[in-house]
C-alpha cells in the first residue's frame, strides 16, 4: 500500500516537472526579444541598458537583430552594408536630442576591429562625417546619425561605457601588434622630445650668446668713447694713421 502511494506521488511530481519546463519551454520561445545577454532581474537586454539614461530611452529604443530592422529604424544608410549580423551581433538605436544614437555589438573582438576599419574608411570616403559621428568604444561600434552639432553628440558618446572584459581562450593575437604600437609611440614621443629638447637649447643658446655679445659690445663702446686717444709720439705731430691721435692745432705749426 505505502509502496504504491510513493509510486503514484513520484508520478506525480514528475508530470509537474514535465509541465512546468514545457510552459517555461514555451514562454522563453514566445519571447520577443532573443539577445546574446539579458539581464537577470527584468529580462531586458544588456546592450539597451548601455544607452544614455537607458530607463528613459528604453520606451523609444529598438532592439536589432537583423539587417531589414535596422533600415528600418534609421532608414538607408551607406554604411549599413558593412554592418553583419551573422553570428550573433546585436543592435540597438534610440533618438536623442543630439542625433539617432545607434550601438552595434559584435560577438568577437576581431570582428568589431574589422567593421571599424572598413567603417572609417567608407565615412571617409562618402565624406559624411559632418553629419554622421562615429567611434568604437571598447567592443561596441557606435555612431550618431543626423548630427546637427559635432560636439554635443561626442558628448552623448562619451556616456557609453563598455563594461566587458575580453579574455582569450588561447594566447592573445593582437598582442604583439599592440606592443608592437606601444613601442612605436614610446620611441616615436621619445624622439620627438629628444628633437625638441636639443633645437630648443640650441635656440636658447643663439639668443643667449647674441644678447651677451651685444652687452659686451656696448660695454666696450662706452669705455672706449670715454678714454683719451693714446698717442706714441710725445706729443710731437705725428702721422695720424690710425685715426685715434688728436688733429694738431694749425696755430702751433710752422709758417712759411
Amino acid at each position: 500500500m505505502k509502496q504504491s502511494r510513493f509510486i503514484k506521488s513520484l508520478i506525480l511530481i514528475c508530470v509537474f516537472v514535465l509541465v512546468t519546463c514545457g510552459v517555461f519551454a514555451q514562454e522563453k520561445s514566445n519571447s520577443p526579444i532573443k539577445s546574446q545577454e539579458v539581464s537577470e532581474s527584468d529580462g531586458v537586454p544588456v546592450l539597451i541598458k548601455h544607452l544614455p539614461d537607458w530607463e528613459n530611452a528604453r520606451n523609444r529604443a529598438a532592439y536589432i537583430l537583423n539587417p531589414s530592422d535596422l533600415r528600418k529604424a534609421l532608414g538607408e544608410r551607406q554604411v549599413f552594408d558593412l554592418i553583419d549580423f551573422a553570428g550573433g551581433t546585436e543592435a540597438v538605436t534610440a533618438p536623442f536630442p543630439q542625433g539617432k544614437l545607434l550601438i552595434v555589438e559584435y560577438a568577437a573582438p576581431q570582428s568589431s576591429i574589422e567593421a571599424d576599419n572598413k567603417i572609417k574608411q567608407r565615412l571617409t570616403e562618402i565624406g559624411q562625417s559632418a553629419t554622421t559621428v562615429y567611434r568604437r568604444i571598447g567592443n561596441y561600434n557606435t555612431f550618431v546619425f543626423d548630427v546637427a552639432d559635432e560636439g554635443s553628440a561626442n558628448g552623448l558618446l562619451d556616456q557609453i561605457k563598455y563594461e566587458k572584459t575580453v579574455q582569450w581562450l588561447g594566447s592573445d593575437p593582437y598582442a604583439f601588434k599592440r606592443a608592437e604600437r606601444a613601442f612605436i609611440e614610446t620611441t616615436s614621443s621619445l624622439f620627438l622630445s629628444t628633437v625638441k629638447a636639443i633645437v630648443g637649447g640650441l635656440g636658447l643658446s643663439v639668443l643667449v650668446g647674441l644678447g651677451v655679445g651685444l652687452i659686451f659690445y656696448r660695454m666696450r663702446e662706452q669705455k672706449r668713447s670715454n678714454t683719451e686717444a693714446f698717442s706714441d709720439a710725445g706729443g710731437m705731430t705725428r702721422l695720424n694713421l690710425d685715426g685715434l691721435t688728436n688733429q694738431t692745432s694749425a696755430n702751433r705749426l710752422l709758417g712759411d
